[in-house]
């Protein structure tokens, strides 16, 4: 079977990983967590992971009625490293919202004519009207961690996005957005070894782009991007809550139950949410690169 880049994945893992995570993937199993400081030793169970999954999912309809009926503004960003589990916890929270009134943000490149506008000016256009929850699949974000990390912008270009941010989430907020800001973490050999699984699944490699493949290589840049933006864009207006991802079904079910938990719907059952793991989500001191 053909891989994708020529299998570069699969190469660095054999040739340039440390020692450390090569031996970490190999000795796994199945349902191990690869992160020596993952609070949990194994992965969640299925049967109790869709028995919550199902529970938070009939909540989410009743909040996506409230959001209809009241014209509320909901923002739910998704970052995080690649591989994190962005686009599956994106994907549990719409499976059963209507696609009309909860829609996906991903943005592709910037076209030449937008990269010559204002930065922010092109997310704009995707904020919610009355009644709509939008999820970002990335965001204006990219420039404080990949563009930095990969040279795409300049120092002075990012600086003056750090110095706008916030003042540009707090616009939104204060107009009444309800704006949840999420960052995925992940080990670095869970990480690896998701990237080797989509590497050989034809169904998956679609996924894959060449800045994932170069992003293995610079684990450490993409550390100190991540710090920085975290702590220079976590505000009491848009603070960031932090999903330790390494499991990814204890990852989908705390981000659905943390915002259930922050947004005053109708006919809430606050049991039937339950109680967030707080060592698993939980703000930026959470973050453990």
């Amino acid at each position: 079977m053909d891989l994708p880049f020529d299998g570069a994945i699969s190469a660095f893992f054999e040739n340039d990983v440390p020692e450390e995570i090569r031996e970490a993937i190999k000795r796994g199993d199945k349902d191990d967590i690869l992160n020596p400081d993952y609070p949990h030793r194994e992965r969640l169970g299925k049967k109790a992971y869709k028995k919550d999954l199902e529970a938070l999912q009939i909540e989410l309809v009743k909040m996506q009625a409230w959001v209809r009926d009241t014209g509320a503004r909901v923002v739910i960003v998704f970052e995080g490293r690649d591989a994190a589990g962005k686009g599956g916890t994106i994907k549990r929270f719409r499976e059963h919202l209507n696609p009309r009134v909860a829609r996906v943000v991903a943005l592709p490149s910037p076209t030449d004519s937008e990269a010559s506008q204002w930065y922010f000016q092109r997310y704009i256009d995707h904020l919610p009207s009355g009644g709509e929850i939008v999820f970002f699949d990335r965001s204006w974000y990219n420039r404080g961690v990949v563009e930095k990390v990969f040279g795409f912008c300049t120092d002075e270009e990012r600086e003056r996005f750090f110095r706008q941010v916030r003042p540009f989430e707090d616009a939104f907020v204060n107009d009444g957005i309800h704006l949840v800001k999420f960052w995925l973490t992940v080990g670095r050999a869970e990480q690896l070894e998701r990237m080797l699984a989509r590497e050989r699944d034809p169904l998956k490699q679609w996924k894959l782009s060449r800045i994932d493949v170069e992003g293995l290589r610079k684990w450490d840049e993409y550390s100190v991007a991540i710090r920085e933006t975290l702590h220079r864009s976590h505000s009491t207006a848009a603070p960031w809550t932090i999903i330790r991802s390494d499991d990814k079904r204890r990852a989908r079910l705390n981000a659905i139950r943390s915002v259930l938990h922050g947004l005053d719907y109708q006919r809430k059952n606050v049991k039937a949410i339950g109680r967030i793991d707080s060592e698993i989500c939980n703000g930026p001191e959470s973050w453990d690169g």
